[in-house]
């Protein structure tokens, strides 16, 4: 059986206005970087700009709405009749409001909604870095700390975790209790939670939220994937993946905006065959304004464009999936609880004023990460949003006045190079919660539990493994003082080992894990009797190769 992921590609935020409402586009902040940007090119006719979404061979139409704007009906109709799908976005009412009370977070309202569903072609409502908004409050919202799903100041770790949990949930079940009201199916309009960090992906999924991890932008694939990966599987969730062409690096390829695309060519053809590998349900390109020039002639693709009709016109016709993501199986399992650390060492999920021993041990999965990786992802952090990366945007947001951009022939100016590359190895790695099952570990060779805490169902879980022959390293901290002996130290358990440790980085551990690493200069992914496996193109990991390998067992 053959799965092909929906393809879909997100709205305009610079290039020109939106197609529907021109006035309102240019009025709001569409972008993330703190000030009105003017659109760039002219703006085309709504059905012109569909024709175009077509002509690039998309199945589905990303639209951030733009709260208080005109245009939503005809662009419903329109969608329809271009037989086109659409998902509701809600960044833009993050960035400038009308907010939720309490929070930084933009909903679609109801009556928006059930617009989107009598269409019957709104195939979710995405909800753009909610695990920033929530950790970062401060981001766009100025007045106040007001976290995407409400505070947890003077809450411990746990109950920080749980109250994002509850509120998540209760928004997963009014949107789901609304559609059922109305004669829609409960979950014809999924909840996607798109995330810029490799954090919280278990914490929405547990929720009831699908997840959608970002790739490219200034993420370490191999880690956000295999988080992704986990937490989907864990809790049965379809996942999404966006690739973001927003990030941090400069060169000469064609330039809207600083940053925007912060990846060459070369980097996107192999992010998007990367993405693809992976068997979501839904592949989708942020944003448009990359791919697209419109001129007084019509629509015309950049280099980026090229790369996207390659892709979609030959790369996918000719290595048809014959797996999907749920049927990722493991090698080496990490289990940690989901502390929503990603190097910032603060603000866990929200919370001003948590214990410093909670962050502290929240940091014991960057140990981890360095451990699989061969040193290739630092061990203080799980993105490059953490000290020791200087990105080269910065220099050109310096130096090139906006009214220049967009930029034919990039940017070369520069003297720091480019510090994005797509290639960290790894060995088929996927990683869960501290809530996972025995049944969902199954029997990975390797398995590595750190985090701040562990749940006693997933402790016993870990103990089996080692019982019946595979390899557990385990932080000491987890385990409780009332445990049996054996427990408590390292060594031969059952058929397999136990090691205890105070740090992941210590000797005796990476002598143990050496042998379950893999290939110096291979991420391996498998996914049922196939395997993935992706290697560097060059100097520097910023292309990879592909190999896709059929396992007869």
């Amino acid at each position: 059986m053959i799965h092909k992921p929906k393809l879909g590609i997100q709205g305009p935020v610079v290039a020109w206005q939106d197609p529907w409402d021109g006035d309102a586009s240019d009025r709001i902040m569409r972008t993330g970087t703190g000030s009105i940007v003017p659109s760039q090119d002219s703006k085309p006719a709504p059905k012109a700009f569909l024709s175009m979404l077509r002509g690039l061979e998309a199945d589905f139409y990303v639209h951030h709405m733009l709260p208080g704007g005109q245009g939503y009906s005809e662009l419903i109709t329109d969608i329809a009749e271009a037989d086109m799908d659409i998902c509701l976005g809600n960044e833009y009412g993050n960035i400038n409001g009308p907010w939720v009370e309490g929070t930084n977070r933009y909903d679609v309202s109801d009556e928006d909604m059930l617009e989107a569903a009598r269409s019957g072609r709104c195939i979710g409502l995405l909800y753009d870095e909610p695990e920033h908004l929530q950790i970062n409050a401060g981001q766009y919202r100025k007045d106040g700390w007001f976290p995407h799903w409400g505070s947890t100041d003077g809450l411990d770790l746990q109950q920080s975790r749980e109250a994002v949990e509850r509120s998540v949930e209760e928004r997963v079940r009014h949107v789901q209790n609304l559609l059922e009201r109305s004669g829609y199916a409960r979950n014809s309009m999924p909840l996607l939670s798109e995330h810029v960090f490799p954090t919280s992906y278990h914490t929405y999924a547990r929720a009831g939220m699908d997840i959608c991890p970002k790739i490219m932008k200034e993420s370490f694939q191999s880690l956000q994937l295999s988080t992704a990966l986990g937490a989907a599987k864990q809790y049965g969730r379809s996942m999404w993946i966006c690739a973001d062409l927003w990030g941090p690096d400069t060169g000469a390829w064609f330039t809207r905006f600083p940053g925007f695309p912060g990846h060459s060519p070369e980097e996107f053809a192999s992010a998007l065959r990367m993405g693809y590998l992976m068997g979501p349900s839904h592949l989708f390109v942020e944003n448009v304004d990359v791919l697209m020039k419109h001129t007084s002639g019509g629509f015309v693709t950049t280099e980026f464009g090229d790369v996207w009709q390659e892709f979609v016109r030959r790369f996918i016709p000719e290595h048809p999936l014959h797996w999907h993501h749920s049927q990722a199986e493991a090698d080496i399992v990490v289990i940690h609880s989901d502390d929503s650390n990603y190097g910032q060492n603060k603000w866990l999920f929200g919370n001003r004023t948590m214990d410093t021993a909670d962050v502290t041990l929240s940091e014991s999965v960057f140990a981890i990460w360095h451990l699989l990786s061969r040193g290739a992802i630092p061990a203080h952090g799980s993105c490059m949003h953490i000290p020791g990366y200087s990105f080269p945007r910065h220099e050109l947001k310096r130096n090139v006045p906006l009214d220049r951009f967009p930029l034919e022939g990039g940017y070369t100016g520069g003297e720091r190079q480019p510090v994005h590359p797509l290639f960290y190895p790894v060995h088929n790695v996927v990683a869960y919660d501290h809530h996972v099952t025995a049944e969902q570990l199954g029997k990975p060779k390797l398995t590595l539990v750190g985090g701040s805490s562990l749940s006693a169902e997933t402790l016993k879980a870990v103990t089996k493994r080692a019982e019946n022959g595979g390899v557990v390293v385990i932080g000491e901290w987890l385990i409780p003082d009332d445990g049996p002996a054996d427990w408590k130290k390292s060594g031969p358990m059952g058929f397999g080992r136990w090691i205890v440790t105070g740090d992941f980085l210590d000797s005796r551990v990476k002598e143990e894990v050496e042998p379950y690493l893999g290939e110096e200069n291979c991420w391996m992914q498998r996914f049922g009797t196939t395997e993935i496996r992706m290697t560097p193109n060059g100097s520097g990991g910023f292309a990879l190769d592909f190999e896709i390998h059929s396992l007869h067992r």
